[in-house]
């Protein structure tokens, strides 16, 4: 079952035409990787599916309805980028529970366990690494239930062996939770180990 469908999308950028007749579709629990050169318009597309941006034509449909006058935080989608941006003074329980319409600190440590980061809730983000930042910024995402995870690159700033662990702890997390996911990257191999299907953009326009 189709969930969500971006259809006939022009996305300009600084008066040029960056992407024309865009069309994609991610079914209920899929993880449907965006591959495609820096500069190709990936980021750009996932900001206007979120609602960040708003695309010059085309439709952005969930469920079969429009989403396009809906603000971003009334979507319902969690988006985590490159750069973590964590909360510097806030802990990180504090960090995870941001979201949450009503802090749960049992929830929060749920989620830190599903990350792989149990007992981190006291300790200050200055103190993460890298990858633990990271992690802490998934929990944050799905602390809000989203029903869709839009991933912006957030691996593309770790070192490969890194990386390469954190994309198949991330595989499994998103297949035990079953929320469907966009996730953006230029690394062919990664998007074939954390994705159902590969789209690149040569295949969305036309």
């Amino acid at each position: 079952m189709t969930v969500l469908e971006v259809s006939d999308l022009r996305i300009d950028y600084e008066g040029q035409v960056l992407l024309d007749h865009v069309n994609l579709t991610v079914g209920a629990g899929e993880v449907v990787a965006l591959l495609g050169p820096s500069g190709s318009g990936k980021s750009t597309l996932l900001r206007c599916i979120a609602g960040v941006q708003r695309p010059e034509s085309g439709d952005i449909r969930w469920g079969g309805a429009s989403v396009l006058d809906i603000p971003a935080y009334r979507r319902g989608f969690g988006l985590v980028f490159q750069d973590p941006l964590l909360f510097p003074h806030r802990d990180v329980g504090a960090n995870v529970g941001f979201g949450m319409k009503a802090r749960d600190d049992d929830r929060v440590a749920h989620l830190l366990a599903l990350v792989g980061l149990s007992g981190f809730q006291r300790r200050d983000p200055s103190t993460l690494s890298g990858g633990e930042a990271q992690r802490v910024a998934l929990a944050r995402a799905l602390a809000t239930e989203p029903r869709l995870l839009l991933l912006d690159e957030p691996f593309g700033a770790l070192d490969t062996d890194l990386r390469e662990r954190l994309v198949r702890e991330v595989r499994s997390l998103l297949t035990s939770t079953g929320v469907p996911a966009i996730h953006v990257t230029h690394d062919r191999s990664e998007a074939d180990a954390i994705s159902d299907r590969v789209v690149t953009l040569a295949g969305l326009t036309g």
